[in-house]
């Protein structure tokens, strides 16, 4: 309902701006009119041909149009009882017009014959859009409550829909109301059409027709008809299994992308430097933290947050890990025991470093409305925006990092000291400025994994510490200081976590996981794809 009020509000035409007195005078007369005059003065509404009638029929269908105590009408926003103060709008312009409480108002009541009245008139408002996007979210309204009326309305759209959306919408609905036709035919058509339609309501519509009554009887009393039903039944649930397969594949995908951007830092830091980084994860925690402070600063301009959180956040623990490398790490290279419980230390320190800046409760950050929302294939693929743009954030960050150490100064540099550094200091290269560097770039590329993780789940001081584990499965898997190999291992312990969590659970899943990690590892100690020559030496 609040697509197609936007769509009532939107698509009147210009024309139709005059008469705002005429509009209001009978907007008014609903305060003290019988039902029966209700539905006079909404015809009336509808025929006046004002901008706003749509809007004020839908808000009386949804109860949500009242009278204040000055005897004016209204529209409320929302009408949740548990809100203290109403949000109001004027019926003729929509703008907002204050607040109210409750107990201050008066609804405009409606009965069963005018809901049904109001919802297709309604509905006939949508369904004379110009926008196929209104008009197939009319009908999936009116399929939802079939009745006669509404019944008629999509049989007299049929002949004249264009879009092909919206004419197997309506096709889905004629088939629905037909199932109770008395003619076994034309409920035999009906089953044919419905077998390639895949939602459930439409499964379960068929699956009423064939599921037995206490007494043994059937709904359907025709046997044809019952056939085709238990076989349109096993068609729409292999084809809703295969694409469920194809849904579990995408989170796979979005999993492994993430656990891609938070390996992908610690492959570089542990295959130059050797460096077991413990605090690997709270850089990631930086890196949502500061997603969650450039919101607290741009609350009007949601939308361009997280492009401008991608660099700040890339920045914030870049310079959090060369301030770690420059005070810790540089003074414990050949010592892993010790980095490894130092950057230990370093991460409880973070952690309470954030708990004591913005308090131990998990903080939420917002999508953005271009993240949000889901791309619907069919009636039962859905792929979610958030995590379809992670997959692509992925790709991006990933290419631009294999461009910087292939084709810049700083990559030559970097993959020279990861050779061979004696070699490198031999030939002018101060390694001590490569590591810090290093260090740098690969906190910082965990700072971009936190801005999205920031998308998937709540901003809190943990929520490095449930990455860090599987960030070194990943470069162990793949192949320490290998970015394929971590790019491979990533996408691949991803999609397995995911195919096994339907049949092991989320926990056994990883349990298995790490079992066959390390069964791999006993074959191929150097992983999937191992250095060579030189950068083997020391690995």
């Amino acid at each position: 309902m609040p697509l197609l009020l936007a769509a009532l509000i939107w698509t009147t035409p210009a024309s139709a701006q005059s008469g705002d007195d005429e509009f209001l005078t009978a907007v008014g007369e609903l305060r003290e009119a019988s039902f029966a005059d209700k539905e006079a003065i909404a015809e009336r509404l509808m025929a006046s041909g004002h901008a706003s009638a749509g809007a004020v029929l839908t808000a009386m269908l949804e109860d949500r149009l009242f009278s204040t105590q000055e005897q004016k009408v209204v529209i409320v926003r929302s009408n949740d009882e548990s809100l203290t103060s109403f949000e109001l709008l004027d019926p003729v312009s929509l703008d907002g017009a204050g607040s109210a409480a409750p107990a201050s108002l008066t609804r405009i009541g409606t009965n069963n014959r005018l809901r049904r009245f109001l919802r297709t008139t309604v509905a006939r408002f949508a369904l004379a859009s110009p926008d196929a996007g209104v008009r197939l979210a009319a009908v999936k309204d009116m399929v939802r409550t079939l009745d006669e009326s509404t019944v008629e309305l999509l049989k007299t759209r049929a002949s004249s829909e264009t879009d092909p959306a919206v004419r197997r919408e309506i096709e889905t609905g004629l088939a629905l109301a037909a199932l109770d036709s008395a003619d076994p035919a034309d409920r035999l058509r009906a089953v044919t059409t419905l077998s390639s339609r895949y939602s459930t309501e439409v499964r379960n519509r068929l699956a009423s027709l064939v599921e037995p009554a206490p007494d043994g009887s059937f709904a359907e009393t025709d046997e044809a008809v019952r056939v085709a039903a238990t076989d349109a039944i096993e068609s729409i649930d292999s084809t809703r299994q295969l694409y469920s397969g194809v849904e579990t594949l995408f989170f796979g995908l979005s999993l492994g992308s993430v656990l891609v951007l938070a390996a992908t830092g610690l492959a570089i830091t542990f295959g130059v430097m050797g460096v077991i980084n413990m605090a690997h994860g709270e850089m990631m925690m930086l890196g949502a933290y500061t997603t969650y402070v450039v919101q607290m600063l741009m609350p009007n301009a949601i939308g361009w947050s997280i492009p401008l959180a991608v660099p700040a956040a890339f920045v914030v623990a870049g310079l959090a890990g060369i301030l770690l490398e420059r005070t810790v790490i540089r003074f414990l290279y050949g010592r892993p025991l010790e980095t490894l419980l130092a950057t230990f230390g370093v991460s409880l320190v973070l952690q309470q470093l954030v708990r004591s800046v913005f308090s131990a409760n998990n903080r939420a950050v917002e999508t953005p409305a271009w993240m949000s929302g889901t791309l619907q294939l069919n009636e039962a693929l859905g792929i979610t925006f958030n995590r379809l743009y992670i997959i692509g954030f992925t790709l991006v960050v990933f290419s631009i990092l294999l461009l910087v150490l292939r084709r810049t100064r700083l990559g030559l540099e970097i993959r020279a000291v990861a050779q061979n550094r004696g070699m490198a200091r031999s030939m002018g290269i101060r390694s001590e400025w490569v590591d810090a560097a290093t260090f740098g770039l690969g906190s910082g590329i965990a700072g971009v994994a936190g801005v999205a993780l920031s998308q998937l789940t709540n901003v809190g001081p943990n929520l490095g510490q449930a990455y860090i584990i599987d960030s070194f499965m990943v470069v162990v898997f793949g192949g320490v200081g290998n970015l394929w190999g971590t790019f491979i291992g990533g996408m691949s312990l991803g999609l397995v976590n995911k195919l096994l969590e339907p049949y092991a659970g989320a926990v056994l899943g990883k349990i298995f996981v790490l079992v066959a990690l390390i069964l791999f590892i006993q074959r191929r100690p150097r992983g999937l794809f191992p250095q060579t020559g030189r950068a083997a030496e020391g690995t």
